[in-house]
């Protein structure tokens, strides 16, 4: 009885040990086959990363040569505006200057038309009339005004437009201007310019402004902010007016207003203004040369410049035909 349960726990034994074998077998071959599988899933996986580095590093090269290109053509539009900007102001400035000028051109179309048919009214004139006419001999008349022959068909304003006119009685000038416009009811034609002879309306260098009541006033308007550099010398706006508008036969009157001659020698200035403004054989000159002297150096303390300027001027107007008027007060 003995040996019997011996050999059953001997097979038993077998059984279990070769199970147990079988079961670590299974094991082994599970980790060699997952031992096999694992590296070839590691190195797909660092082949994509590698792509996707690639692909992510290319995207931020395309990215930053586009952040390049937009930013120079951001600098490019700055500049761009910048020229823009001035080109504007530019332009706004010329079409206030057009527009000031517009008033007094506006007039000449309709200047020409009327001196069409006003030479048209002469023409019809009979024989009889104009016999009549001409064996008419009218009574002499008074052509001056305060002094100041006033029978010109043209006029010329020399302005001095210094800082001790401008930034003074310029409130005054303006008024002087409009009274001596008004002793010339009509005439054929205005010029205005500063004592440097720079025109108040450039698109008239060198030519007579029409009169017209429209033109008067731009005339005015204009002069009441006009201020160009000027070094209180009126010589050469004396000469440009003599050079560019002198004509045989053509009666012309400077005006000069101011209140300064700082530097140069009186005789000498005024014999180089009698070369210019020569005589003809009755001994008249090309144009006339009137002025009118502000005060404000006697009032800035500068007796000897106020002095120099009277002097300039009275000899001026007395060699050239023309009439001197100091002013004593600024009001």
């Amino acid at each position: 009885m003995r040996r019997r349960k011996r050999r059953s726990n001997e097979i038993f034994s077998l059984y279990f040990l070769d199970g147990m074998c079988c079961a670590f077998g299974a094991v082994i071959m599970l980790l060699l086959i997952t031992k096999a599988a694992e590296p070839l899933i590691i190195e797909q996986a660092q082949v994509d990363q590698r792509g996707l580095i690639a692909a992510l590093q290319k995207e931020l090269r395309e990215i930053r040569g586009e952040s390049e290109v937009l930013d120079r053509e951001m600098q490019a539009s700055a500049g761009d505006l910048i020229k823009v900007t001035r080109s504007v102001a530019t332009l706004q400035g010329e079409l206030s200057k057009v527009r000031g000028q517009f008033a007094a051109s506006k007039q000449e179309g309709l200047d020409s038309e009327l001196q069409g048919d006003l030479l048209a009214a002469r023409q019809k004139l009979s024989e009889d009339m104009q016999r009549l006419l001409a064996s008419y001999k009218p009574p002499p008349a008074d052509t001056t005004v305060g002094g100041i022959p006033v029978d010109s068909e043209y006029i010329i304003f020399v302005i001095d437009t210094s800082g001790s006119m401008f930034q003074g009685p310029w409130r005054l000038v303006l008024r002087k201007i409009s009274e001596t416009l008004k002793v010339y009811p009509r005439v054929k034609g205005i010029q205005v310019m500063s004592d440097e002879g720079k025109y108040m309306f450039t698109s008239y260098a060198g030519k007579w402004i029409p009169d017209s009541p429209t033109a008067r006033q731009q005339i005015i308007d204009t002069l009441a902010n006009w201020n160009p550099y000027s070094d209180s010398s009126p010589v050469e706006g004396i000469v440009e007016a003599i050079n560019s508008f002198y004509e045989p036969g053509r009666r012309v009157s400077i005006y000069v207003f101011g209140d300064d001659f700082p530097t140069g020698q009186v005789e000498a200035v005024a014999r180089y203004v009698e070369r210019i403004n020569k005589a003809d054989e009755k001994g008249n000159r090309l144009m006339r040369i009137h002025a009118v002297g502000f005060p404000t150096q006697i009032a800035g303390g500068r007796m000897g410049n106020a002095l120099r300027f009277a002097n300039l001027m009275r000899t001026l107007c007395e060699r050239n035909g023309g009439t001197f008027v100091a002013l004593t007060t600024l009001n």
